[in-house]
């Protein structure tokens, strides 16, 4: 985060979903891969290919919308085969289904959009997902504008998402800052401008730290 930026000039808020609303998939998965005693860190890249990177990797055309999920689950398990490692989607986000919405992070949210500040949330998602996900929290409630990756076919880390974020709230970055749980996301928000907050395992400590830049 900038150190010469002024607080003061904080006129929006823009989070990620998965990991910041709910407990990050990122986590769920590596504990998932390390109870199959396979390397977490490799079926990480084989699913996801490099995620701090806009590739033609499955998954990233998934996220785009230029996949079906089958596609992706079929092409993801063949490029598991090749390394003898099991890489099936459906397995791994089975894994994902008791996860459960922070409250504490959605009541903010509505304090951030009652006190004034323009609110969006910025989401890699998939088509087959979306109204799994939309059902968790209010979301019309909270943001003046969602994007998610799989309806507007850019996908984080792409700078186009967030200038289409910021163009939809009608903020300049400089007065906007970023919310995600994956470092590679919040550097390439602050590349195009953001101020950028690194939401770890315990969401509470960027709520905490929020919470300080406001009180500034």
């Amino acid at each position: 985060m900038s150190q010469t930026w002024n607080p003061d000039e904080l006129e929006a808020v823009l989070f990620d979903f998965g990991g910041v609303f709910t407990e990050s998939p990122f986590h769920l998965l590596h504990s998932a891969s390390r109870a199959a005693d396979a390397p977490p860190e490799r079926v990480f890249d084989i699913v996801f290919g490099p995620y701090d990177r806009d590739t033609d990797h499955p998954w990233h055309q998934l996220e785009r919308g230029q996949k079906t999920l089958m596609e992706a689950r079929n092409e993801i398990l063949a490029l598991g085969a090749q390394e003898d490692l099991e890489t099936d989607l459906f397995q791994l986000l089975g894994k994902l289904g008791g996860s459960q919405p922070r409250e504490a992070v959605v009541a903010r949210t509505r304090a951030l959009r009652e006190a004034g500040f323009r609110t969006a949330l910025v989401t890699n998602n998939v088509p087959e997902f979306r109204e799994a996900w939309r059902r968790m929290i209010p979301v019309e409630e909270l943001f003046h504008a969602i994007v998610d990756s799989s309806e507007v076919g850019v996908r984080k880390p792409d700078p186009a998402i967030y200038r289409l974020a910021l163009e939809q709230l009608g903020v300049a970055p400089e007065r906007a800052l970023f919310l995600d749980d994956y470092e590679g996301n919040v550097r390439a928000a602050e590349a195009v401008g953001l101020h950028g907050l690194l939401v770890e395992a315990d969401p509470g400590s960027a709520l905490a730290a929020l919470d300080r830049l406001l009180a500034r």
